[in-house]
């Protein structure tokens, strides 16, 4: 009985509505732009050769590719979808039918012999907001339906999650760079080959490349310390999930690995570079409320002005 009632004070910990809401927000809002900036990348794969296809994860019930029409009608409605799932229109419907096609479109776009790993978070926080009550605050439903301003578990569970499987996400990524390599790739030589590597195929291929990174790979020293500092971010994520200011602390060094990645080897996180995959960590509300409180005072001071002048 005391496990079960730590468990639940753990994951339905008292949270109002609105924080759940503004997480949807942000997060469909991320896909939403996403899927609109990505749209030729996703789109592109309706004409590759039949001989590319290899299905991975959900893909893998296929075993042939989609018609090209299909392919591309897909992504086309996965974007159509995102739009009542940020401003939350019939959310128990258009909510689980916009995850599971998200997690499709990008599952689909990994199936043609190159893994993407940059969108995988953000398919997994959606599918975690698909299943919880986001739209009770700040949506079309929540227009039609009791104000719900009173704090509640069944609002806390979805952020608790997202924040885990953050967590999750990178532990997953240092476990694999130690079992991979084991304790060699501490030493710095393995991540200094890799970004070589990295930057070298995408000059043979007229890629963009990172000019730093192919710089900084005459030099030895850097790598060991870079090593060393990735495995212990990565590693290390759990500790985001104790409190707030741990929190803010490793998702600030989080967001600067990946801008470092990007520096050093031209590969984006987009949705870890907005900062928004890190948005389950922290009271959003309290953001909310402090920018909003700036904005009325701004257009207070202009109405207030505009009146003096007039007078």
């Amino acid at each position: 009985m005391k496990l079960r009632a730590a468990f639940e004070r753990y994951w339905f910990v008292p949270t109002p509505a609105r924080r759940l809401a503004l997480l949807r927000i942000l997060t469909g809002g991320f896909a939403l732009g996403y899927l609109l900036f990505r749209f030729p990348s996703l789109t592109a794969v309706a004409h590759f050769e039949r001989a590319q296809f290899v299905p991975t994860g959900l893909v893998s019930l296929l075993s042939e590719p989609l018609p090209s029409a299909v392919a591309i009608a897909l992504v086309a409605l996965t974007f159509l979808l995102a739009i009542p799932f940020v401003l939350g229109f019939r959310y128990r419907v258009i909510a689980p039918a916009f995850a599971l096609s998200f997690l499709w479109v990008t599952t689909y776009r990994s199936s043609w012999g190159m893994l993407f790993h940059t969108e995988n978070l953000l398919a997994l926080h959606v599918l975690l907001l698909a299943a919880a009550p986001a739209a009770d605050a700040y949506g079309l439903d929540a227009r039609r339906a009791e104000p719900r301003t009173a704090p509640s578990g069944r609002y806390g569970w979805a952020g608790r999650a997202m924040s885990l499987t953050t967590a999750l996400c990178y532990v997953l990524a240092g476990v694999a760079k130690l079992k991979l390599a084991g304790p060699v790739w501490l030493e710095g030589g393995l991540l200094r080959a890799q970004i070589a590597y990295d930057n070298l195929r995408k000059i043979e291929m007229g890629s963009s490349y990172s000019a730093l990174g192919a710089a900084l790979v005459h030099y030895e020293a850097p790598f060991f310390v870079l090593a060393l500092m990735t495995v212990a971010l990565e590693l290390g994520a759990p500790l985001a999930l104790l409190g707030r200011r741990i929190a803010l602390f490793w998702a600030l060094a989080a967001w600067s690995f990946h801008i470092g990645v990007q520096a050093l080897m031209a590969i984006p996180f987009p949705y870890q570079l907005s900062f928004v995959a890190y948005a389950s960590l922290f009271e959003v509300e309290r953001a909310y409320d402090f920018v909003a409180e700036r904005v009325r005072r701004r257009l207070a001071r202009t109405e207030a002005q505009r009146g003096s002048s007039t007078s």
